[in-house]
């Protein structure tokens, strides 16, 4: 295959607009992602040797530079072009426009990655490579760190510019977006679907949750400048207010996808349709009032923390009528057992074990002992990595077929990604937790050398290396799929039609994997599962108050105290939710 065929194949130049516009933002989003995951490598490298042998093999510019470029490349050039690339595809699709000011979308893309390269800086081959000067005054976002006569360490004002031209992404393509649902509510006679009302409140949610990055951005650039001088304080909530935000930013579309892909699996309609319209508003209504949460240790109005950490406990309301109206939508359901199954259900698994540790951490009181530490980014990690990813490869499983018109090259590599991702994230967030655990800081280059510490953050990085393997096991089928996948003719399928058709080559007989007992998941089986699950929950949560006795004898009871009531109000919730969801199908 020429060069020429194999850039025709990977940006689909041969297909109409929106698949060459979508997968070029997904062919660029992948590049991103890919940079991060070797930024985050750097990182464990770093604190792994230290841990395990006394050095470190990387610089600090280096090691902070690291964790700075993953976020970035991570959660903007992957993650957030990846959402809006989805969004901007199925809106076209699903709706059946015709794409309008396509210039707008264009420059939207042309955008957000020279965003990217201008926040990275500038790349020195020679002498010795550097790419990280700017983002290594950057690691713990806070002005004025680079600006002149406010810091010792300046960056250039193409850091600022940068940040400017990421906001600008967001709401060039935000409006782009919003203004073809204009356009469809015209058009259409009956309600939107689920799916797409999320998709649509997550876009207002990102143009919302960035007015303040935007702010600090621009103020940012101004001062640099001497135009304006700098309230530090200010400048620093302004650019937070998109620190809860940008949690919800990101998962919401795995929800979305979730009220997607769960009524096609399971061949049932949504328990409520109201419900799942209702919880979309409410997301966006709280999540983007709680920003202060991320700033309870700011010289801050206690009544103001106070509200917020009400607020925040808010958005628990829309989370547990979601779960419940999906769990209703597949219980009783005969559901095949295949790879976009398994990382549906990895998505709505990992959601809930994720979350139930955010509602820990927006208690004022247990923020307090947990703020800033390995906690945190365990919490968050396991929502990224358990809940968002699964449910953006459950999309792009279908998606890819749907665009290209190929199926997917290999089911076994399909599956050795899935096993090989989830086991690696999960060894990745238990050596997080336990960190945290032991009361390790964020971004601890030099730590304690003792056991539990070194045995943590070896785990991390075997979990690490494990789950980007992984990866790349799925972006080698990736490419594979779109040059040498078989054709497949899925032109005039419904949505629902087509993923089931791309599911049945993805399943375990298909693979060629002999386990015929996951061939069919079905009521007897499913039984089984969700009792046993029951039982490992319970005697899990049983395990963890019993962990806290140590604590209550040793004058730190009201910490004890705390845990204790609220895993068992956890395990009250779970005990009053199983009857009702039994009774499901009768309600």
């Amino acid at each position: 295959m020429s060069l020429k065929d194999l850039i025709m194949a990977l940006f689909q130049l041969d297909k109409d607009w929106t698949t060459r516009i979508v997968m070029a933002m997904l062919v660029m989003s992948v590049v991103w992602g890919l940079l991060g995951v070797v930024d985050s490598l750097m990182v464990r490298i770093q604190e792994t040797f230290w841990g395990t042998y006394g050095i470190l093999p990387l610089t600090s510019q280096e090691y902070y530079a690291g964790i700075t470029l993953h976020a970035e490349r991570d959660l903007f050039g992957f993650a957030q072009q990846l959402i809006y690339a989805i969004f901007i595809y199925f809106t076209i699709k699903l709706l059946n426009l015709q794409p309008r000011a396509k210039w707008l979308l264009s420059l939207s893309f042309i955008l957000i990655n020279i965003s990217m390269m201008f926040m990275e800086g500038p790349i020195v081959a020679y002498p010795t490579f550097n790419d990280n000067y700017f983002t290594a005054t950057s690691w713990y976002y806070l002005s004025p760190i680079g600006l002149p006569d406010f810091s010792q360490y300046v960056a250039s004002p193409l850091f600022f510019i940068g940040w400017i031209m990421l906001d600008a992404f967001t709401y060039l393509a935000g409006v782009w977006i919003v203004y073809h649902y204009y356009i469809a509510s015209k058009q259409l006679k009956e309600k939107l679907p689920v799916p797409l009302v999320f998709f649509l409140m997550n876009t207002l949610l990102f143009m919302i949750g960035y007015s303040g990055v935007t702010a600090a951005d621009i103020w940012d650039i101004l001062a640099y400048y001497h135009v304006v001088g700098l309230d530090v304080i200010a400048n620093q909530i302004a650019f937070w207010i998109f620190g809860h935000a940008i949690v919800y930013m990101a998962w919401l579309p795995a929800v979305g996808a979730l009220y997607l892909l769960i009524p096609t699996l399971a061949n049932k309609p949504l328990f409520s349709d109201r419900m799942g319209r209702i919880s979309a508003l409410l997301y966006l209504i709280f999540s983007n009032n709680v920003p202060i949460h991320h700033l309870y240790m700011v010289n801050l109005p206690v009544p103001i923390k106070i509200l917020q950490e009400v607020l925040t406990y808010a958005v628990v309301v829309p989370s547990m009528m979601t779960f419940l109206n999906l769990w209703a939508t597949v219980k009783g359901a005969n559901v095949n057992f295949n790879v976009i199954t398994a990382f549906t259900a990895t998505s709505f698994a990992g959601a809930i074990a994720a979350g139930v540790t955010g509602i820990a951490n927006a208690t004022i009181a247990f923020d307090s002992i947990i703020h800033n530490s390995m906690w945190v980014p365990g919490h968050f990690h396991a929502m990224i990595l358990l809940s968002i990813v699964p449910a953006a490869m459950a999309v792009l499983y279908f998606m890819i077929p749907m665009m290209s018109g190929r199926q997917w090259f290999s089911g076994k590599m399909a599956w050795t990604h899935f096993v090989g991702y989830v086991t690696g994230s999960i060894l990745l967030i238990m050596g997080m937790e336990l960190e945290g655990m032991e009361g390790l800081i964020r971004r601890a280059e030099i730590f304690p050398r003792i056991p539990s510490l070194i045995f943590a953050e070896n785990l991390a990085t075997v979990g690490a290396i494990i789950a980007q393997l992984a990866t790349l096991v799925w972006f080698l089928n990736l490419v594979a799929t779109l040059v040498k996948g078989r054709p497949v003719n899925l032109e005039g399928m419904s949505v629902g039609s087509l993923i089931n058709t791309v599911a049945m080559s993805l399943d375990l007989s298909s693979s060629k994997l002999s386990f015929n007992n996951f061939k069919k998941i079905g009521k007897t089986m499913n039984s089984k599962a969700l009792g046993t699950d029951w039982v490992l929950g319970i005697i899990g949560s049983l395990i963890i108050i019993a962990s806290t006795f140590p604590l209550a004898f040793s004058g730190n009871t009201y910490d004890s105290f705390i845990w204790a009531w609220i895993i068992l109000l956890t395990i009250g919730i779970i005990l009053i939710s199983y009857p009702v969801l039994k009774g499901a199908k009768s309600l």
